[in-house]
């Protein structure tokens, strides 16, 4: 496997080919078109491949941000084809991201992600070590994707500190590099934000408690969201705005640290804010 940046315009028509087969757009508006990519290229933005035998199999794409006084990445979009999903590519991707962006001096990245996204969330807190603070609702509107289709496009939007103590311990842990994996024992302690019901094929959104007072909280997600939304996009939906309510009523307070999988799914580790 090769992950290398990206610079030549036959590559960037690889990835546009890549947009529309990972996400399956139906509409070229929700594509990132080839002179864009360039145009992000030549003014800091960072576009890698990933190369198997000399094939493109997935890519990154970020563009340079600024809010707050601070420059930084933002990382648009993460693709790997379905062929090569779980074997490490987005992984590799995002390492490479991290070393290009702090060669260049700076010490963040965001993007956006679905929280209902287990396995998202699992690489972008387990394994990455991520924050979140902002929840936002609805940040792409109508999406051709089927992979986005049937409900709102809500958002977390991560926030990666490159140089924490935290991303430092996440990245050894999951590279076997004798780092100390995230502790799990908040699963026993967190006061529960909300509950979730039994159901045919995956659990149902239950009663919500959005005015606790703890140090931490735990938020329930099921697994299986892409599948739900094409399956069963009433229940998709019920998950999306009864998480909706607990992000909403609660980040202004406090932060997402952490994630969990659990048999039927995951939950996040919510803390107070410092």
């Amino acid at each position: 496997m090769e992950i290398r940046q990206l610079t030549t315009i036959a590559e960037f028509e690889q990835v546009y080919a890549l947009e529309q087969q990972v996400w399956g757009y139906t509409s070229i508006a929700d594509a990132v078109p080839v002179p864009i990519l360039i145009v992000s290229v030549k003014t800091g933005g960072l576009l890698l491949g990933a190369f198997d035998a000399g094939q493109m199999v997935g890519f990154a794409y970020s563009l340079p941000g600024y809010h707050d006084g601070r420059t930084f990445q933002w990382s648009h979009m993460l693709g790997v084809v379905h062929s090569h999903r779980d074997k490490g590519v987005g992984w590799r991707l995002k390492l490479e991201q991290r070393r290009l962006t702090l060669a260049a001096g700076l010490e963040l990245i965001e993007w956006t992600y679905d929280p209902l996204q287990a396995l998202n969330a699992h690489l972008n807190f387990t394994k990455l070590g991520i924050v979140a603070r902002q929840y936002h609702q609805n940040v792409y509107g109508d999406s051709s994707s089927p992979l986005h289709k049937g409900t709102p496009t809500d958002r977390l939007i991560a926030e990666w500190w490159l140089r924490s103590r935290r991303v430092e311990e996440r990245l050894a842990a999951a590279g076997d590099a004798g780092g100390r994996p995230p502790r799990l024992d908040w699963l026993a302690t967190a006061a529960a934000a909300n509950e979730t019901c039994a159901g045919a094929r995956w659990p149902r959104p239950g009663r919500l408690a959005l005015d606790l007072d703890a140090p931490t909280l735990a938020v329930a997600i099921p697994s299986g969201f892409t599948e739900m939304q094409r399956e069963d996009p009433a229940l998709a939906l019920d998950w999306r705005l009864s998480t909706r309510q607990v992000f909403e009523a609660y980040l202004p307070r406090y932060q997402v640290t952490g994630f969990a999988r659990t048999e039927d799914g995951g939950k996040y580790l919510l803390e107070v804010r410092a």
